[in-house]
């Protein structure tokens, strides 16, 4: 410094505390710090798209079955989801038994349409000769997982307040 004769300039003396502190130079020391601060901070949650789970709710009665397929791909396969979190899962059903479970979670009585919808996405597994089904693990979408959470929900109430209202006696007439 004291070859020149003039004082650095505001960014030479930058540069200098950077190389000081070990970095390269000052853009390197603010790189630095500001992906610091970008890993410090909390991950972005990924948002659900409470429209598309409205829908999906919408599809479902009270008791949380099934009430008609859905128009909307979307919501098809989000109607799927909940179907495909009812099977056991590591269970081995035969074609009778999975067609009883499903008919017990929808009313428009066609498992065969369900059975298929859920095998091409891949949520349900099956032998050539259709003797075995299996539930595929695998982890739901955000979407699916709220309206798998808000059915269960549903179907706790809707059992608890059938059972609650069971112990009334009706008076004979």
């Amino acid at each position: 410094m004291k070859s020149r004769g003039d004082a650095p300039s505001h960014v030479e003396l930058m540069n200098m505390l950077a190389k000081a502190a070990g970095f390269q130079n000052f853009q390197h020391l603010r790189a630095s710090h500001s992906a610091g601060r970008r890993l410090d901070t909390e991950p972005v949650v990924e948002a659900v798209d409470h429209r598309l789970v409205e829908r999906g709710l919408n599809q479902f009665d009270k008791a949380g079955r099934l009430v008609s397929w859905p128009s909307r791909r979307q919501v098809q396969v989000l109607c799927l989801w909940q179907l495909w979190s009812l099977i056991p899962a590591g269970a081995s059903l035969r074609e009778k038994e999975i067609n009883t479970l499903l008919n017990g979670a929808h009313c428009f009585t066609d498992p065969a349409l369900l059975r298929r919808e859920l095998f091409s996405l891949g949520l349900l597994h099956r032998n050539r000769d259709g003797s075995d089904y299996r539930r595929q693990e695998q982890q739901p979408p955000l979407e699916a997982r709220d309206l798998i959470k808000r059915l269960k929900g549903r179907r706790l109430e809707s059992e608890s307040g059938s059972s609650a209202l069971s112990f009334i006696v009706r008076p004979s007439a």
